[in-house]
């Protein structure tokens, strides 16, 4: 349980804060720079369901909390220590990938495939997925950039690159099922 009596610490101002784990390492670490990346797509996944309804305000939900579990994941490194630690450590697992994944065949059914990239916009909702996908992408190569240094949940990187998928078909179900997606026409403006 999360218990926040007080917001500001000051334990922060000489530029370090502290990991899930306890450790202090600077606010610039790549670990930092991950985590805080998943923490501004669960923020720009706020901005889009101002314009959702119905099932789809559901899933950003699910996948706002999601964002938190993976967060809580990114930050308490050390993952071969799991077993020694106060309390079970949260990680993200297989079954939130796979749930991704079927919400994104369910919805990829109901569209006609593509024969071009598509531009971001269209309908409000689908601009804003399309600016989740893009943050989320980041929050993925962030990641993939801190496994390269250190041990990161396998099952992270994977939710993260799915993700992204799932907000680019989100993008075109919220643009008419796709009927109402901006084309890209290479060239058009020569």
């Amino acid at each position: 349980m999360v218990v926040l009596n007080k917001i500001y610490t000051r334990t922060g101002d000489a530029g370090e804060t502290a990991l899930g784990n306890g450790a202090r390492v600077a606010k610039h670490s790549q670990r930092v720079t991950a985590y805080g990346t998943v923490d501004e797509l669960n923020s720009t996944i706020g901005l889009a369901r101002l314009h959702a309804t119905g099932e789809m305000r559901d899933a950003f939900a699910r996948i706002q909390n999601d964002l938190f579990d993976l967060g809580a994941d990114l930050c308490r490194p050390e993952m071969e220590r799991d077993s020694e630690a106060e309390y079970t450590p949260l990680r993200i697992v297989p079954a939130q990938v796979d749930r991704l994944e079927r919400e994104i065949d369910a919805m990829n059914a109901k569209l006609t495939p593509l024969r071009s990239f598509i531009l971001p916009g269209g309908s409000a909702l689908a601009a804003h997925l399309h600016l989740c996908r893009t943050v989320a992408r980041r929050a993925e190569r962030e990641t993939v950039a801190l496994t390269a240094m250190e041990g990161v949940n396998e099952s992270a990187v994977k939710y993260l690159n799915r993700l992204s998928d799932w907000f680019f078909v989100a993008g075109r179900i919220a643009n008419n099922d796709g009927v109402d997606d901006i084309l890209w026409v290479p060239g058009a403006n020569r």
